[in-house]
């Protein structure tokens, strides 16, 4: 009895944070309402703190759990709140899972927004075995395989937003390296099955599935594919654009997650971003220009986008 109540103050609790930012959203009918899931992860988080404190914008962040909806509100989620980091409004973050099955919540949630930023991804940790042909360590997806999470769970998001009927503006964050199928990263996770055949990772497979999704959807869209993530202030660096994982001006294949979240902002606020999707890292501090006219960054690209017959699709 005592689980069942739980449950029930837990869905009676996610029912009222949903009508509460709605109202919120509704007294404010110039504002922008964006959706940001994985705002507890360390990206997400940057995205949705920097809407929360720009002003046009009521951003609704998702996280996977009531836990983590409270570690996001505490700071002590993902990349945490620095010293002056304004509190997060409660009604501001909802608990939804988009790998569920039922999608109801998930389509109330994303049926009054203007766009959608997905910053979810299935996430590597080491399992504590070790491979014994390679001695390196073993990894799976703890919170769920890729399959799940970057090609179900963003399929969800997608098909979420195409049911408002509304050009709703979907800014994905992906990954480089999906133009080599033999990637280190798809081996991530993946599983040699008895009969010979493997199962599991693929990571970079799934993303591009569904980024193929997406741009087959009919909805606006902006795909972006980060080199390496660092957790180093963003900001300070002159950023790169490029297609098919090459990227002309560095020989840098990294980029601070900050500098993502701003790149993904800046497609809200800039037309020329629509209908895109490209590669990004950044030359290291120092080096060039620090970039702050993200207009001129994607015109930078010559109207190239990346080529999705290269590479594979799961």
């Amino acid at each position: 009895m005592k689980g069942a109540i739980d449950i029930f103050f837990l869905l009676s609790s996610a029912s009222t944070v949903f009508t509460t930012c709605y109202a919120l959203a509704a007294d404010n009918g110039s504002m922008k309402r964006v959706l940001v899931t994985g705002a507890g992860g360390q990206t997400g988080q940057h995205v949705f703190r920097k809407l929360l404190s720009k002003p046009g914008y009521v951003p609704i962040g998702t996280v996977r759990s009531e836990a983590s909806r409270q570690a996001l509100l505490d700071g002590t989620a993902g990349i945490g709140a620095s010293p002056d980091s304004p509190p997060i409004p409660p009604e501001s973050v909802v608990v939804c899972d988009i790998t569920n099955s039922d999608t109801s919540s998930l389509n109330d949630i994303v049926k009054d927004c203007d766009a959608v930023m997905i910053c979810t991804s299935a996430k590597p940790a080491p399992t504590g075995e070790i491979n014994e042909e390679t001695k390196r360590p073993k990894f799976g997806f703890p919170n769920g395989q890729p399959e799940l999470v970057d090609w179900v769970g963003q399929k969800n998001l997608i098909d979420a937003a195409k049911i408002t009927g509304k050009d709703v503006h979907v800014v994905l964050c992906s990954s480089m390296g999906g133009t080599n199928p033999d990637n280190s990263l798809n081996n991530l996770g993946k599983v040699t099955n008895e009969d010979g055949t493997t199962s599991g990772g693929d990571i970079l497979k799934w993303k591009r599935k569904a980024e193929v999704y997406l741009m087959d959807s009919g909805l606006p869209y902006t795909i972006v594919h980060p080199g390496g993530l660092l957790n180093e202030p963003g900001n300070e660096r002159e950023l790169c654009l490029g297609v098919d994982d090459k990227i002309p001006g560095t020989t840098n294949n990294s980029v601070p997650r900050e500098d993502v979240a701003n790149v993904m902002i800046a497609a809200l606020e800039n037309d020329s971003y629509r209908g895109r999707s490209f590669d990004l890292v950044s030359k290291p501090v120092g080096e060039g220009d620090v970039t702050t006219d993200y207009e001129k960054l994607i015109a930078s690209l010559g109207g190239k986008n990346c080529d999705y017959s290269l590479g594979e699709i799961a």
